[in-house]
Formats: C-alpha cells, sequence, structure tokens
C-alpha cells in the first residue's frame, strides 16, 4: 500500500460539525475523542474531493464522471442502476499539525507540540529528532525578554525551534504565507497547553435572523457557530495500491488551483483552504 500525506491548510475560518450541542456553542467544530483536537472526518474530506469529479449528464442530473471519479472513490450508494463498489483511493481524516493562536510579540504564532510532532513523524516518514515535552521552544521573533506570551499565557522559552522541525513542516505545502512565515512564527509548547489552545481558542461566531416585516430578531433565532481560525494546517493520510491514482488527484487539484472549500458555509466565506498533496 502506497500512502501520501495532503495538507489543508485554512484561508478562511473552517466550520465541520458535529451536530448540535447542548454546552454553551449551539454547533461545535468535530474533535478528536481523546485530545479534544479539532478534526476534519475522512468522510467531508472524501465528498469534497469526489465532487470534483461531477459531471452534469444530458438530463440536468449531477452525476459522477465514470473513469476516474468511479475508480476512485466508488459509486453512489442511492444509484440504483450500478452495483456497489467501493473506492481504490483511502482518504484519512484531516489532523491537526499547527494552530494559530494571538501572541503578544511577532502578532500571531502557529503552536504545536510533541505529541504532535511525534503523530506526524509516524504518519509522514519525516526524519525528525525526539523534542521533549514540557518545555516551550520559539523564534526569537516571538520572545520578550526570554519568554513568549501566547493569548493570556506568559511561558518562558527553553530555546529555540529545533531547524528539522521546521523543515519538515514546511515541506508540507507551498502555500505563500506558510513558506514564508513558518520559521518565525511557529512554536512548540507542551501537549497540556496546545490541548487547552485547541479547544479554548477556536473562534465564536454568533448568528441570528432578521424578520424583514419587523426588521428585528426572530425569536428563538439566536445562535453560535465555533469556527477553526484561518491559518490553522492540518494534514491527511492517503493510501491505494495503484500510484496512478495519487497522479489523478493531483492533476484535478491543480486544474482547482489548489483551493477547495471544506464544510459549511460556503456562500459567507467559510472553509476556503489550500490543498496539495506533498511532494
Amino acid at each position: 500500500m502506497k500512502t501520501k500525506i495532503m495538507s489543508i491548510f485554512t484561508r478562511t475560518p473552517l466550520h465541520v460539525g458535529c451536530g448540535s450541542s447542548v454546552g454553551a456553542v449551539d454547533q461545535p467544530v468535530a474533535r478528536e475523542r481523546h485530545t479534544g483536537y479539532p478534526v476534519i472526518p475522512g468522510s467531508s474530506i472524501k465528498g469534497v474531493l469526489a465532487d470534483l469529479w461531477t459531471v452534469t449528464n444530458e438530463r440536468g442530473e449531477f452525476v459522477r464522471e465514470e473513469k476516474d471519479g468511479i475508480r476512485l472513490f466508488g459509486n453512489d450508494p442511492a444509484d440504483k442502476k450500478a452495483d456497489a463498489q467501493a473506492g481504490s483511493l483511502l482518504v484519512g481524516e484531516g489532523r491537526l499539525l499547527a494552530f494559530p493562536v494571538r501572541s503578544a510579540k511577532g502578532c500571531w504564532a502557529w503552536l504545536t507540540c510533541p505529541l504532535i510532532i511525534d503523530r506526524f513523524v509516524r504518519d509522514s516518514g519525516a526524519k525528525v529528532n525526539k523534542v521533549e515535552d514540557g518545555k516551550a521552544l520559539a523564534p526569537v521573533k516571538l520572545q520578550i525578554d526570554g519568554k513568549v506570551v501566547f493569548e493570556e499565557y506568559p511561558l518562558p522559552v527553553a530555546t529555540g525551534v529545533p531547524e528539522d522541525v521546521v523543515n519538515a513542516f514546511k515541506a508540507i505545502s507551498s502555500d505563500p504565507v506558510w513558506q514564508d512565515n513558518l520559521a518565525d512564527h511557529l512554536a512548540i509548547i507542551s501537549d497540556d497547553l496546545f490541548a487547552y489552545f485547541a479547544k479554548n481558542a477556536c473562534e465564536i461566531a454568533n448568528h441570528n435572523r432578521i424578520n424583514d416585516k419587523t426588521g428585528v430578531v426572530e425569536d428563538g433565532a439566536l445562535f453560535s457557530q465555533e469556527n477553526v481560525p484561518s491559518e490553522t494546517m492540518f494534514y491527511g493520510v492517503f493510501s491505494s495500491r495503484n500510484e496512478e491514482d495519487f497522479a489523478k488527484l493531483d492533476a484535478k487539484l491543480q486544474v482547482e488551483d489548489g483551493k477547495l472549500q471544506i464544510g459549511a458555509d460556503a456562500t459567507t466565506g467559510l472553509g476556503w483552504c489550500s490543498v496539495e498533496l506533498m511532494k
């Protein structure tokens, strides 16, 4: 089985939800159960990619292009005219790699942690030395007198971020924002503190609906929605027995100029991402 890493770098806030909630946020984002990290389910990514092979037939119906679309992603289970067929491309979930937060110096920082680095090394095969948990590592551009301040938390800095970590992360995406800023904005913090930021530093957008006749808010129409912030980096592990599958997917992404919309609220600008297969 051959594997490739796909990067998903959010250009705008992203909402891939998990249904309504009875908690403080009405519509939270999907999260891993054991870590609380935001995650993009593989089914969401697969649906967006499969739609790249959707065409309109002579009756005006949207159907999957026969040759490559069905081979890669399978046929539509609702299509009673065709036998069920699984796709040859195995699509993994979008896992968190770097999460942006406010920084007292340098404006913002991309945070990661030893657990995420270990996962990425396992999934990608990158050559990175082990990073010890519990210490804050950050570039000089984020430091104030040997400390960093992320959101409301001041942290003493042990040293800079290892160059092998920066290079391994940099190779995942050619997006100019990622390439130009990673070395000066990537910081490594403890697993515990990273989990706190990943759970509590997402955007909360409040929505309501205005009654066109009265000009005031409809009763019961106010709700809150959680969004993963812009400039969050995810990655997914894709597998196939056929190297040609990756070439077909890469060619289709090139046609889309490496930009895809994922998740909810496409008409209000959410979910636009830079997407590419790692070379």
